[in-house]
């Protein structure tokens, strides 16, 4: 997915990884009834933040990592026609290694 945002400071943009869309029993789940994702792939991420004195403080979370994230966390959008999110790093719980 070629992405066309660049996020700012210490904000990330990820894509959620869907949920399961049929239970063990084999009942297909309606888009309601999903648990909402918490991990996804980090799609593009911004320089980091600054700190007082101005000195740039890089992230930890780059580009192509599987990641957790605060499940009511960051702002949805749609680009391209995927959902997105749109995070800051201190959202992000664990890198998935």
């Amino acid at each position: 997915m070629s992405l066309k945002l660049r996020p700012l400071a210490d904000r990330l943009v990820v894509e959620p990884m869907e949920g399961e869309e049929v239970t063990s029993g084999g009942i297909l789940l309606p888009e309601t009834a999903k648990e909402k994702p918490q991990q996804g792939t980090v799609l593009a991420a911004g320089n980091g933040r600054r700190d007082d004195s101005g000195k740039l403080i890089a992230m930890d979370v780059k580009v192509g990592d599987k990641v957790l994230y605060a499940k009511y966390a960051g702002t949805e959008i749609k680009v391209e026609g995927k959902k997105v999110l749109i995070l800051k790093e201190t959202d992000i719980l664990a890198i998935v290694e």
